[in-house]
């Protein structure tokens, strides 16, 4: 009977590591899908859009999509609606900081920084949550963020709004960070289902407040507008794939370490593709991609670990 017994731990096991992969995947794919999104972004902001007009069209966007997810049922708990009020703030400072911070800077500049946002969740997650993060975590996390300082640093000469662009992603990464520990805290008790619908119902509501800041948009054209849409719908996309699986299954932290491959992601892409987009950043000439590369090696690095433990 040993043999066998050990036999189906071992399965048994291994089916908890697929699986885990598995759930994996979903950051995975939100961090390719969140670069495409912030090019079409970029390319709105180059035909003139300002950041509250599209923080406002993208917040409107995300509510519309998320509340696909209400036939995953769940309980609304009236007296705790402050819960799902709390988070959405905190999504619009961070999609507004974001926003902000693409339109001082490159994409392959202010998305790499985002992903300070990793050493912050595990922070929290351990400090709000009383989760201990494991040392392999914490390793992969300090890995990434020296990637990130690779890939931030390369891009330093190269753009003259540096500055604000590094404040607007850090700003970003912080609230960004709340948002993700405190939906893995709240939404157990209400449901996927019902609290992201709710919560970014509310993110659409706080957003009225931006329509007194929108500048005129009668000169933009209608491939500005699209570029506005598309972005704004990838971007949704991407959080859908993220949040939820951070709100269905928790691992936060990890989530994250997988999640910040975005910045990755975001210097090949605009690389290879950004032409398309009449994005020059890969005019910067080859010793800035070399640097860049090798933070993304490091930030690789650092998700093979996560899939490892």
């Amino acid at each position: 009977m040993r043999p066998i017994l050990l036999a189906q731990t071992v399965h048994s096991v291994k089916r908890v590591r697929v699986s885990q992969s598995i759930i994996l995947l979903f950051p995975l794919i939100s961090a390719i899908l969140y670069v495409f999104g912030a090019m079409f972004l970029k390319r709105a902001i180059q035909f003139g859009f300002d950041m509250w007009r599209i923080s406002f069209i993208c917040n409107l966007i995300y509510a519309i999509i998320f509340s696909s997810l209400l036939v995953m049922g769940g309980t609304i708990h009236v007296e705790l609606l402050w819960q799902p009020a709390l988070i959405a703030a905190l999504f619009v400072i961070g999609q507004s900081a974001t926003i902000l911070s693409l339109q001082s800077g490159d994409v392959s500049l202010a998305t790499p920084v985002l992903g300070l946002k990793i050493l912050l969740v595990a922070f929290f997650t351990a400090l709000i949550l009383k989760d201990g993060v494991v040392l392999a975590h914490w390793i992969a996390a300090v890995l990434s963020v020296l990637g990130i300082g690779l890939l931030s640093r390369s891009g330093a000469r190269h753009h003259e709004g540096v500055k604000k662009t590094l404040l607007c992603a850090a700003l970003a990464a912080l609230a960004f960070a709340l948002f993700d520990v405190l939906v893995q805290k709240w939404s157990p008790a209400w449901g996927a289902g019902r609290f992201l619908p709710i919560m970014f119902a509310f993110g659409a509501l706080q957003s009225l407040a931006m329509i007194p800041f929108f500048k005129s948009a009668a000169h933009i054209s209608r491939e500005g507008w699209r570029a506005l849409y598309i972005g704004g719908v990838l971007a949704s996309i991407q959080s859908v794939f993220f949040v939820g699986a951070v709100a269905v299954y928790g691992k936060a932290t990890s989530a994250n370490v997988v999640y910040s491959t975005r910045g990755l992601w975001s210097v090949v892409l605009v690389w290879y593709t950004g032409h398309l987009f009449n994005n020059t950043e890969h005019e910067s000439g080859k010793a800035v991609f070399g640097t860049r590369l090798a933070g993304a090696i490091l930030m690789t690095l650092s998700v093979a670990i996560v899939f490892a433990v």
